[in-house]
């Protein structure tokens, strides 16, 4: 029998079980509760005083700690069900002199949800240091990580918490922003960060594949199945993303015909192949992306409303480049980094007058538009210093257009900006726009249409 004596005193165990666990016990030779840490006792809703000396299993239920004292094996990151919730625990065996005299057992995640966020916050800081990358590029298809989101302003900030926040479950997810801000790197980072990560990811764009092979590509077909089938017929992308993660980029552009076989992807989980007799059950995730303003679709029938608020479950916008100028700055270090170390070219800043010039242009193409701006100036610099020479003639010109700029193009200018911040503060509710913005529903239509904004 283990020596109670040694436990007697609580100070020390509670000093250090407090601080570095959710729940700690430990049992004797017997399986007798010597010691459990204030926390555990406020999480099995007992007191402390009235369960030392019980055997463990009469205070916590479906418990191993007293097998684990008469096996001597320990149990490490074991799935414990207690109080209607499952928690991940460790149990291991305390020996001295080659005899077990006791075990311990500690409560290391409170529940699944407090795994999987320390989960992801891992997989986070493994990315950043480029310790998760190599291998899992090729394999499972990710190209990109949270990381490489670049930005300090509150809206990436904000951005990047929510991904961490929605990765960790299954829910669908519908990524927003105008061409270029980096949708698909959100879409990346929800499936590199989800306990869905060693499966595949496969991209589809809805835009590029032509209509009439768009249900083959997507769903697969039986040998057979049309003319020019291929014998043995063919996987489609959502079998290959089995058990991983779907991303519908341009999900906008697809056709109607396909909207009603995906709603039915999603309602289902399952597929049925062109020319198959049976659906095929399917466990995917589903992330979409698009720039079009899909709830005016709906308006106009061109996107199915059912389909709309199944893939809306939970809406995430890359806010333009120019809602985040300060992050700028911390672009253009990194593209050119990563432009130089990537064509061996040795071009290590930029000229002050480049930046400045950087600084105030509007980006219309966003992040994409500067990355490839600064992958020209790297190429046409003729020392280590990007200087204007280096830079595409439109954007050498932009300066002087600013300043012979009138008044009315100021004007329109100041509220094209405006209806754009307001039309992504109230999630594209033109209702509500109108109402902030103190104008008619069908003057905000005009000058949407008028300065051709994107919704």
């Amino acid at each position: 029998m283990m020596n109670t004596g040694q436990f007697s005193t609580n100070k020390l165990l509670d000093m250090v079980f407090e601080s570095a666990y959710y729940g700690t016990v430990i049992v004797d030779s017997n399986g007798k509760i010597q010691y459990i840490s204030n926390k555990y006792c406020e999480f099995l809703n007992v007191e402390r005083s009235t369960v030392i000396g019980e055997h463990v299993t009469n205070v916590i239920e479906n418990t191993r700690l007293h097998l684990v004292v008469q096996i001597g094996k320990s149990e490490i990151a074991d799935i414990h069900f207690i109080r209607g919730d499952f928690v991940i625990a460790n149990r291991i065996p305390i020996i001295e002199n080659k005899k077990i005299i006791g075990a311990i057992g500690t409560i290391m995640f409170r529940d699944i949800d407090d795994w999987n966020k320390t989960n992801s916050h891992i997989k986070e800081i493994l990315t950043k240091h480029n310790f998760y990358r190599s291998e899992k590029v090729v394999t499972n298809g990710v190209k990109y990580s949270l990381h490489n989101l670049i930005g300090k302003s509150k809206q990436i900030q904000q951005l990047k918490e929510r991904v961490k926040s929605v990765a960790r479950g299954d829910i669908s997810v519908l990524v927003r922003g105008e061409s270029g801000t980096g949708k698909e790197i959100i879409a990346h980072s929800i499936h590199q960060l989800s306990e869905r990560s060693d499966k595949p990811l496969v991209k589809i764009n809805c835009s590029s594949i032509p209509e009439h092979l768009l249900e083959s590509e997507l769903f697969g077909y039986e040998e057979g199945a049309f003319t020019g089938a291929k014998k043995g017929g063919k996987i489609g992308k959502f079998q290959l993303a089995d058990g991983g993660t779907v991303f519908l980029d341009e999900i906008g552009d697809m056709p109607q015909q396909m909207q009603v076989k995906l709603l039915r992807v999603l309602q289902e989980k399952e597929i049925e192949p062109v020319g198959s007799l049976y659906p095929k059950k399917l466990n995917v995730r589903v992330v979409a992306a698009t720039n079009r303003p899909l709830e005016k679709l709906v308006e106009e029938k061109e996107f199915r409303e059912d389909l709309f608020y199944r893939i809306n479950a939970v809406q995430l916008f890359v806010p333009p480049l120019c809602d985040r100028t300060e992050d700028i700055p911390l672009l253009v270090e990194y593209f050119l980094k990563k432009v130089t170390a990537r064509i061996g070219k040795r071009v290590t800043s930029i000229h002050p007058e480049v930046l400045s010039l950087i600084e105030q242009y509007n980006w219309p193409g966003n992040v994409r538009e500067l990355e490839n701006v600064i992958d020209a100036g790297v190429h046409l610099s003729d020392d280590e210093v990007m200087r204007k020479d280096s830079l595409p003639d439109y954007l050498k010109c932009y300066k002087a257009k600013i300043k012979e700029a009138s008044l009315k193009d100021s004007v329109e200018e100041v509220e094209k900006k405006t209806i754009e911040s307001a039309l992504r503060r109230f999630k594209f509710d033109k209702k509500r726009v109108a109402e902030a913005l103190e104008i008619g529903n069908s003057t905000l239509y005009d000058k949407i249409k008028k300065y051709k904004i994107n919704q």
